[in-house]
């Protein structure tokens, strides 16, 4: 028998109850059928069903949430995720799993870490024991170990922390026989994320009291055994829960002589919630000395105003978390992100599976404004799915709208490069997935120096009052141009802006006939200086 539990919809509290994972309403094993029936149109190809994402993960059937336990190992990718074995909506938490040794091409597994009569598994880490502290494993045999929340199932209430672990690349999962090895009778105290601390020798788990806007940081030698160092919270960041942190070193500038802490956090449910409503995520830049975290606020661009900096500007990258593990010899610095919000998360018009990963992207510390700014860029892999280019160049527009077909640029799953020059234009931009009176617009106000995402004539916009929307963000010129990296999908649309310093992502659902792109000036004058394209393939 599985255990169920039903709460309003509109409680925040509720959320906060489910937190980082958190959703408040569950499905039955019965409930399948029926939830595939209302959720919206599908065909019968798999991967093929309308606004299935082509080269986002996807799990083949099922809801789907939080990336966790991203940790790579024995050359391949892990990402786990919060995951529904029976249903198209949240519930029975599990630990859901695909493997990839590139980025990009995803093979789905069995369910990883499945809930029992006692506990959901909620949001959590994963880490390779390489000297085997832990003792599940040998050092020629170092195991891999879950660190994740374990979320009582009704009627009792009440979160910890607890373990699991693998001795062969991931692929069966042994529950610690000792869990509980974090209880502080908490109800809400989730999401860990467990790193490997060199300069102290010592494991680090940053988790979230998230209804007291707190990260609590704790200190083992085995995984197994915790002991608490410090809290972390901040005035006005009490926008939403916290859920979800990551913690992490980043060179700046690509120098990795000079480094900065980064101390994420994501917002769920709240009366005001990120940038762009509902779910979201911001970060700290600053320093860890292995006991705590201390924000530099010298590290604060000007043009910021308040103690953090937004992770993205759209309403659908959440939860984001970072690869354990990856090679020295790499280098880099990993994550990926839930494409979904919780305002609006279950009424996806998707079927036979709910919610995708965003595309994986590198993390970088730029001197920005007199201060720091984390960059986001999409992995170099997605290049390796790049079709045929298709480019122009000092193409001038004055007042007007301009297709791009006459270049053969268009499509519903498409990577674009452009760069123009405003000019005396008040207004440039792209309209995307154009058709049947759609359109995706992507706009620059030059007077007001922001990036918009306007998804109000996207497609199918009506299953939730919060899904239209227009989506701003801060983006002064750069030497005179706007540089827009920009990723279609056949339901979403990802942003960076200037190597990253602005990121943008929101889930959109056109119909599949709307291919068209277009570039549009109002007020003047621009010059599109260049704009590459390339049709990408699909990884299913």
């Amino acid at each position: 028998m599985h255990k169920t539990f039903t709460l309003p919809l509109t409680s925040a509290l509720a959320l906060a109850v489910a937190g980082c994972t958190g959703s408040n309403t569950t499905s039955t094993p019965n409930d399948t059928a029926a939830s595939a029936e209302t959720s919206g149109p599908a065909t019968t190809a798999p991967y093929q069903e309308t606004f299935r994402p082509q080269f986002h993960f996807t799990p083949k059937e099922n809801w789907m949430n939080d990336p966790n336990g991203l940790v790579y190992h024995n050359g391949e990718y892990h990402m786990f995720y919060q995951y529904n074995p029976y249903g198209d909506k949240w519930g029975h938490m599990s630990w859901g799993h695909a493997i990839s040794k590139d980025l990009v091409h995803w093979e789905e597994q069995k369910v990883a870490i499945p809930e029992d009569e006692e506990y959901m598994i909620f949001s959590g880490s994963a880490v390779v024991d390489h000297h085997n502290t832990s003792g599940f494993g040998t050092k020629d045999n170092p195991p891999m170990v879950a660190i994740y929340t374990g979320h009582k199932q009704e009627p009792e209430k009440g979160q910890d922390q607890q373990l699991a672990y693998s001795l062969d690349n991931g692929r069966t999962w042994t529950k610690y026989a000792g869990n509980p090895v974090l209880d502080e009778g908490m109800e809400n105290f989730r999401d860990p994320k467990v790193i490997w601390h060199e300069e102290s020798e010592q494991w680090i788990m940053v988790v979230a009291l998230s209804t007291d806007y707190k990260i609590a940081f704790y200190s083992s030698p085995n995984l197994k055994d915790w002991t608490f160092l410090s809290h972390f919270e901040s005035p006005g960041s009490e926008l939403g829960i916290w859920e979800c942190p990551d913690l992490f070193a980043l060179p700046i500038d690509g120098d990795e002589d000079k480094r900065k802490w980064v101390l994420e956090v994501d917002l769920g449910a709240g009366e005001e919630g990120s940038v762009a409503g509902g779910s979201g995520g911001l970060y700290f830049v600053g320093e860890f000395d292995g006991k705590q975290f201390i924000p530099d606020e010298d590290a604060m661009p000007e043009s910021e105003s308040g103690p953090h900096q937004w992770v993205d500007y759209g309403k659908d990258f959440y939860a984001a978390v970072s690869w354990s593990d990856v090679p020295e010899e790499d280098g880099r610095r990993i994550w990926v992100g839930w494409m979904n919000n919780w305002q609006y998360a279950q009424e996806l018009p998707t079927s036979p599976w709910r919610s995708s990963q965003s595309i994986p992207r590198t993390l970088e510390l730029a001197s920005h404004d007199g201060g720091l700014k984390m960059v986001q860029e999409p992995v170099d892999e997605l290049q390796t799915l790049r079709g045929t280019q298709q480019s122009l160049s000092n193409l001038t527009v004055t007042n007007d709208t301009r297709s791009l077909a006459d270049w053969d640029i268009q499509g519903k799953a498409l990577e674009m490069k452009v760069t123009f020059t405003p000019g005396d234009a008040e207004v440039v931009g792209l309209n995307l997935r154009t058709g049947n009176d759609e359109k995706t617009v992507l706009r620059y106000d030059v007077g007001e120096e922001t990036l918009a995402l306007d998804r109000t004539q996207s497609g199918q916009v009506d299953f939730h009052a919060d899904f239209p929307g227009v989506h701003v963000a801060p983006l002064p010129l750069d030497n005179g141009q706007v540089e827009l990296h920009v990723f279609i999908d056949w339901s979403s649309v990802e942003v960076f802006a200037h190597d990253g310093v602005v990121a943008i992502s929101d889930k959109i659902f056109p119909q599949p006939d709307s291919e068209g792109v277009e570039v549009f000036v109002e007020g003047g004058s621009a010059t599109f200086d260049r704009i590459d394209a390339w049709p990408l393939k699909s990884i299913w």
